[in-house]
């Protein structure tokens, strides 16, 4: 175990440290630095399409694939597996994997969050993890523009009218006069910033670190020409003022040590009255029983969740039963695209792998994203 350990360690400084090494190929055992074997848990559909499996044959020329099912079982032998497309599996039917596969050197995850790969036994080998950053940012923030649409133009009350067959216009919220605070300011919360100040929102946000890119951005210098304009970014510090000051307030921050329940009570009751939480990050966020005293309580307007604790969300759910809740069954990631987007980014560091290149979206195991 020790020698798997030490093994991951320098697979890790070849692929992350980003200086170019003499040799040509990468650590693969396999033809030309590629792995010997890949082990593919589902992703997003119960079986890979026979197109997902040919491009990642031809990423890993020689590989030898093995599929995983979600409860970790394989239908081949693991001990030459090398690297594993991580998808719907469970931390203990991850570790029981760990365990049967000596030669892991490197994990990609198919979600961004990384919270049941990151597992003690992953730790202790030094398996490298990357994660899927950047596939589902697009429409989660169209999805977080939609439900910041519906709750300003009153689109819930306008359909219970109708229901009732009601005629009685509304007024809704332009949403130049609406200020989004966006909790988190990695790829998800930089691509609600992008459509939020496109309709003219005011966005403010508060991240892990307030300096660097995230203060470039506050001040319109970011990297590119679709970096938003924000009126301001924050360390975690500011979240208070966040609260206080926006109508809508967007969880997009990893679950880590330090997020697990970020916002409770406290944070709850600092809200702007009559405010929405948007949560399209990770359930345990959010104390859900300061949540629910809260929506019924005040002072907060009401909360659009797509991600809870325990999923899926129970039928008893008491969060079903409250008018001033949208739920959605965790499908704000969902489109037509993100299943090809998934596997091109798998099949470009399988290359950069077999070519001994620095892998995209490496996880930084303290920070835990």
């Amino acid at each position: 175990m020790a020698r798997a350990g030490h093994a991951g360690a320098r697979v890790r400084r070849r692929m992350i440290d980003g200086v170019r090494t003499p040799r040509t190929a990468g650590p693969g055992a396999g033809p030309g630095g590629a792995p010997l074997a890949i082990a593919l848990s589902p992703i997003l559909a119960a079986r890979y399409r026979a197109l997902d499996l040919d491009r990642i044959r031809a990423s890993a020329p020689g590989a030898r694939v093995v599929t995983v099912s979600v409860e970790g079982l394989a239908d081949a032998p693991l001990d030459d597996v090398e690297v594993l497309l991580r998808g719907w599996l469970s931390a203990e039917a991850f570790d029981r994997l760990l365990a049967r596969a000596p030669r892991l050197r490197w994990v990609h995850s198919a979600s961004a969050g990384v919270e049941r790969a990151l597992t003690p036994a992953a730790r202790d080998r030094g398996i490298v993890i990357t994660n899927a950053r950047g596939v589902f940012s697009r429409p989660i923030a169209e999805y977080v523009l939609m439900m910041i649409l519906a709750v300003s133009r009153r689109l819930p009350q306008l359909l219970e009218l109708q229901r009732e067959r009601t005629w009685q216009p509304l007024e809704g919220a332009e949403l130049r006069d609406v200020t989004v605070g966006i909790v988190g300011l990695g790829s998800i919360g930089r691509a609600v910033a992008t459509l939020a100040t496109s309709f003219g929102c005011r966005v403010v946000a508060t991240r892990r670190r307030a300096e660097g890119d995230a203060t470039a951005a506050a001040n319109g210098n970011g990297a590119g020409a679709d970096e938003p304009r924000l009126a301001r970014v924050a360390g975690p510090e500011a979240l208070p003022d966040l609260l206080a000051e926006s109508d809508f307030v967007v969880l997009a921050a990893p679950l880590t040590r330090e997020t697990q329940g970020m916002i409770g009570r406290e944070e709850l009751a600092a809200m702007k009255p009559g405010s929405w939480l948007v949560n399209v990050a990770r359930g345990r966020l959010v104390d859900e029983r300061a949540l629910l005293r809260a929506l019924r309580e005040g002072p907060m307007g009401g909360a659009v969740l797509d991600t809870f604790a325990d999923e899926p969300l129970p039928p008893q759910s008491p969060f079903y039963d409250l008018s001033n809740v949208i739920v959605t069954p965790h499908t704000s990631w969902s489109s037509g695209r993100v299943l090809d987007r998934s596997v091109e980014l798998f099949c470009e560091n399988l290359r950069r792998y077999a070519s001994g290149e620095p892998l995209v979206n490496v996880v930084d195991p303290n920070a835990g994203y």
